[in-house]
């Protein structure tokens, strides 16, 4: 079965913004953007193409949506946000998100506990579990992930 989409295209104040109205696949899978990053209107990502219309960062292809999420963890490790518990509530704080349920889905997906520190070795199982509780399934092989993180 073949996929359609419609792309719009905007720019405003020389910003470019895209939005994608796709048949299949959550919005994080669509903008190969899984990890739900926002964009700053300052950082310019390796892959970035533009952001939709809800200010999440559209990338060419998954690795770049993948090596974003590491480069945010590392973000996050160089202030002092380390553990499981941390890094869940930092990346989708309770204003917005059941936190607590997000954090119990990354434990049961990974086996970490919500006090582990995450270190980079975590991180290709982290962003798998982050991923599917993003988007309600993980469509990338280890692989990919794998490249995100080494191009990271």
């Amino acid at each position: 079965m073949r996929v359609s989409s419609v792309f719009f295209v905007a720019v405003v104040a020389g910003v470019l913004f895209m939005s994608s109205k796709n048949l299949g696949g959550t919005r994080g899978i669509r903008n190969n953007n899984a990890g739900n990053i926002r964009w700053d209107n300052k950082t310019q990502w390796l892959g970035q193409v533009g952001a939709d219309d809800k200010g999440f960062i559209i990338f060419s292809e998954p690795v770049y949506g993948i090596r974003a999420m590491v480069r945010v963890l590392r973000s996050y490790q160089n202030r002092g946000i380390v553990t499981l518990e941390q890094i869940i509530s930092t990346w989708a704080p309770p204003i917005e998100n059941n936190t607590e349920s997000y954090i119990k889905s990354v434990e049961q997906r990974t086996g970490f506990k919500r006090g582990d520190v995450m270190f980079q070795q975590h991180y290709p199982k982290l962003i798998d579990a982050i991923i599917y509780h993003e988007n309600g399934s993980q469509p990338y092989a280890m692989s990919i992930i794998d490249r995100g993180v080494s191009i990271a």
